[in-house]
């Protein structure tokens, strides 16, 4: 079974990301990303520092605003004032959020050109139908793995573990986008295991250590895991457990598969953004 390196993926990517920041450096613009952190969760401090380790390697300006104890409203009018804000090309809101606040919420006050990690339900909408948008990074990068590693996708059957609006909806429309036929499953598929082992490609995104085994995957398959799950010895590790290592014919490994396509993703879309705002 092949380990798909994400690391190697993103490395590749990122001198693509660079060249583009560097022409609009040239020509007198250098993108500018805005970080609102309205938390103390050091998971997120980490993902912050990663995101401002890679745009400052990519020629990018990351700006991190931390919101000391805030409530919903001073989170959206931090969101509303960026938003306006000719300066800034990208805004990117973290989790947690404060009681009484959703993500969904939060997102209608992040501009559509600026709202790189589809944040806005307007994004996910766009995305349904077709039109141009920046689909949520970690669900980019799912795509952006099976494309780097020439996974045929049209006429495949795929299945995604998980129903969230910022991976695994986001992932099957852009799987459907590139003609392969999709199956969503949740908390109240039934019989989990026989659906996911019909697939060619399998993207687990739950956020629940071990739940997919090798009775979930059918042999030949590619696996996409994109769970996050930190063990009590400090340690993380993905929604997939394969104990026959040869099982699949390719996996993503925790740490190390999706998370840096993801990181690398999103200072693409930032790019993106900010050569938008010139034309």
């Amino acid at each position: 079974m092949k380990t798909i390196d994400g690391r190697a993926i993103a490395a590749a990517l990122s001198g693509e990301v660079s060249a583009r920041v560097a022409a609009l450096a040239a020509a007198g613009r250098v993108p500018v990303l805005a970080v609102v952190v309205p938390t103390d969760d050091e998971a997120t401090a980490w993902y912050v520092r990663s995101i401002q380790r890679t745009a400052a390697k990519a020629g990018i300006t990351c700006r991190v605003d931390v919101l000391d104890a805030p409530d919903a409203a001073a989170v959206n009018k931090r969101l509303d004032e960026l938003s306006d804000d000719p300066g800034v090309h990208a805004i990117v809101c973290q989790t947690p959020l404060p009681a009484g606040l959703t993500l969904a919420e939060a997102g209608t006050h992040i501009a559509p050109g600026k709202d790189v990690d589809g944040a806005n339900p307007a994004s996910l909408g766009r995305l349904a139908v077709g039109l141009p948008a920046y689909a949520p990074a970690t669900a980019a990068a799912v795509l952006e793995i099976l494309r780097q590693e020439n996974v045929p996708l049209a006429g495949a059957e795929a299945v995604v573990v998980g129903r969230s609006a910022v991976v695994g909806k986001p992932a099957a429309l852009l799987l459907v986008a590139e003609n392969a036929t999709v199956t969503i499953c949740h908390s109240r598929t039934a019989d989990l295991a026989a659906v996911c082992a019909r697939a060619d490609v399998l993207v687990a995104a739950v956020g629940r250590a071990g739940l997919i085994g090798p009775e979930h995957v059918r042999p030949g398959a590619v696996v996409i895991d994109v769970g996050t799950n930190p063990t009590a010895d400090g340690r993380l590790v993905g929604d997939v457990d394969l104990r026959e290592r040869d099982h699949a014919a390719a996996i993503t490994p925790v740490p190390g598969g999706v998370g840096p396509v993801t990181t690398m993703l999103l200072m693409r879309h930032v790019a993106e953004a900010a050569g938008a705002a010139v034309r």
